[in-house]
C-alpha cells in the first residue's frame, strides 16, 4: 500500500486530489471503489475530515500505477555536450512524482538514450519546468556544470522567457503584474495573488485581436507556479482551455492548454554565448493561428521588441 499523511483540513476526497495530484473525480472514485482507508480503517465517504496527522494509506490496483505511455514526438530544438533544448509537447507533465506515477519527460529522455544529469533521480536533468498543459521551450542539463549555471541563471533572473497565449478576453491596455502569489486558501490545487505570497511578476501585451482570436504575449520575471494563469486571472482573464482557473466559454469543445513557452533565452553554461531559442507553435494552437494571417506578429523579433518599453506601461500591484 502507499501512504500519505494528512496536513491540512479538508474532505477525504480534496486532500487525496491535492496529494495526489489527481482530479477530485479520480479521488472520488478511489474512495467509492474502497481502495482509501484512514487509520487502517476503509473509507467510503468522500465528505469524511480525517484528523491532522492521520495516516491514509492507498490499496491502489496494478493499472493505477502504471506508467501511462503516450505516442510523444517530441522536436529537440538544440542539443550539444552540455545541454538539451526541447519543445514541449502539451499534456506531458516534466518529471514524475513518488507518489503516482505518470509518464513524463525525463522518463522519454531515458527511453531516447539522452545524456542527463543526475541519471537516477526522477527529476534527472531538469533546472526549470513547464506546467502539465504548457507546451513550449525548455532546457535540460546534461553535466553538472550545466545543472548549476542553469539553475543559477533561473534563480538570478538571468534567462528571458516569453510566452504565447489564446485568451477569452484581449487586454485593455499592455500592463506588468507585480502581485505576489501563494497556495490558493480555498483550493490547494490551484495558487492566487495572496498578501504575503512569493513575489511575481510578469509582463502582458496584445499580439492580436480579432473575433474569438485573442493571441497574449507574456514575459515573465519570476518562475511561481501557475504564474502567467494566476495573474490572468486576478485580471479577469482566461486562457482557453484553462478550466482550473475560470475558462468558461461556452460550446467550445478545445481540451488543451493555449498557453506556449515561445522564447527561450540564457547564456550557454560552458562559453557564456548568450543564446536564444523559438519553439514553434503545434497542435491545436498551432491550427487556430493558421486561421489567421499573422506570421508576421509572431515572428520571435516582433514578440520580443513588443517589450522594449516596459517603463511606460501600467503596472499592477
Amino acid at each position: 500500500m502507499d501512504e500519505i499523511y494528512v496536513k491540512f483540513n479538508a474532505r477525504l476526497d480534496q486532500i487525496l486530489s491535492s496529494e495526489l495530484k489527481i482530479s477530485r473525480n479520480k479521488a472520488l472514485n478511489l474512495i467509492k471503489n474502497g481502495e482509501v482507508f484512514v487509520d487502517d480503517g476503509i473509507i467510503l465517504k468522500a465528505s469524511f475530515q480525517p484528523n491532522l496527522g492521520a495516516k491514509i494509506s492507498l490499496n491502489l490496483k496494478k493499472e493505477t500505477k502504471e506508467l501511462k505511455k503516450e505516442n510523444f514526438n517530441i522536436e529537440i530544438i538544440y542539443e550539444d555536450s552540455e545541454i538539451l533544448v526541447i519543445n514541449k509537447p502539451s499534456n506531458l507533465v516534466v518529471h514524475g512524482a513518488d507518489s503516482v506515477k505518470e509518464y513524463s519527460l525525463v522518463d522519454y529522455l531515458k527511453e531516447q538514450n539522452f545524456t542527463l544529469f543526475d541519471p537516477k533521480s526522477i527529476r534527472s536533468g531538469i533546472v526549470h519546468r513547464l506546467d502539465k498543459g504548457t507546451s513550449g521551450a525548455l532546457v535540460v542539463a546534461k553535466t553538472e556544470l550545466a545543472y548549476k549555471s542553469l539553475v543559477s541563471q533561473f534563480k538570478g533572473r538571468i534567462t528571458d522567457k516569453y510566452y504565447l497565449m489564446l485568451t477569452d478576453l484581449p487586454l485593455k491596455e499592455s500592463i506588468i503584474i507585480d502581485r505576489p502569489i501563494a497556495r490558493n486558501p480555498k483550493n490547494r490545487l490551484k495558487n492566487a495573488v495572496v498578501d504575503g505570497g512569493r513575489q511575481a511578476k510578469s509582463a502582458f501585451t496584445n499580439i492580436y485581436s480579432k473575433g474569438k482570436i485573442n493571441l497574449i504575449a507574456a514575459k515573465i520575471y519570476t518562475g511561481r507556479t501557475h504564474q502567467i494563469r494566476v495573474h490572468l486571472n486576478s485580471i479577469n482573464r482566461h486562457i482557453i482551455g484553462d478550466n482550473l482557473y475560470g475558462f468558461k466559454r461556452k460550446n467550445d469543445k478545445i481540451q488543451t492548454l493555449m498557453l506556449h513557452s515561445y522564447i527561450l533565452s540564457f547564456n550557454h553554461p560552458k562559453s557564456s554565448q548568450r543564446l536564444t531559442f523559438v519553439a514553434e507553435l503545434k497542435g491545436e494552437f498551432k491550427e487556430m493561428i493558421n486561421k489567421e494571417s499573422i506570421n508576421e506578429k509572431i515572428s520571435a523579433n516582433f514578440v520580443i521588441s513588443s517589450f522594449e518599453h516596459l517603463h511606460s506601461w501600467m503596472c499592477i500591484n
